[in-house]
């Protein structure tokens, strides 16, 4: 059941200019938001900046009622051994279900365990949490960032 694993990403476009990256933290600072995971990427003219939060409809708010742009996105996350090898495993999984990963992101939970958060192409989201449980992979609940 995919849907158990769907965790909501939020995306928030930003000119690329001085302070702007402050703005962000500052609204959801001021929102009692706390950021469980983040990933930016950036072009000569904008900034895209992903967040998984601890609640994602008061940040969306918080941040919509700010001037910024917000799109919602369903992710999911596992959890591996931070070992070298522990990606690849996750990455031949999804590869030889022909599923397209459009981007990833990491961050290190504790000392021995790291956990990666994926957003594959529209509607692989199912066919991939169910290929990835099937081999063994943890899946990470939502409430694993969320309060």
């Amino acid at each position: 059941m995919a849907n158990r694993y769907v965790v909501k990403q939020l995306s928030i476009f930003l000119e690329n200019r001085k302070g702007r990256l402050l703005e962000v933290t500052e609204t959801l600072k001021d929102a009692g938001i706390n950021i469980r995971a983040l990933a930016m990427a950036e072009s000569a003219e904008f900034g895209i900046l992903r967040l998984v939060v601890n609640n994602p409809e008061k940040a969306r708010t918080a941040l919509s009622s700010g001037g910024f742009t917000v799109a919602e996105q369903e992710v999911f996350a596992v959890e591996v051994n931070d070992e070298p090898g522990s990606f690849h495993k996750v990455v031949k999984i999804l590869a030889g279900e022909d599923i397209n990963v459009d981007y990833t992101y990491a961050f290190v939970g504790d000392s021995s365990r790291a956990v990666l958060v994926f957003k594959v192409s529209e509607g692989a989201l199912e066919k991939a949490v169910d290929a990835l449980e099937s081999q063994g992979v943890k899946l990470v609940e939502p409430m694993f960032f969320y309060d």
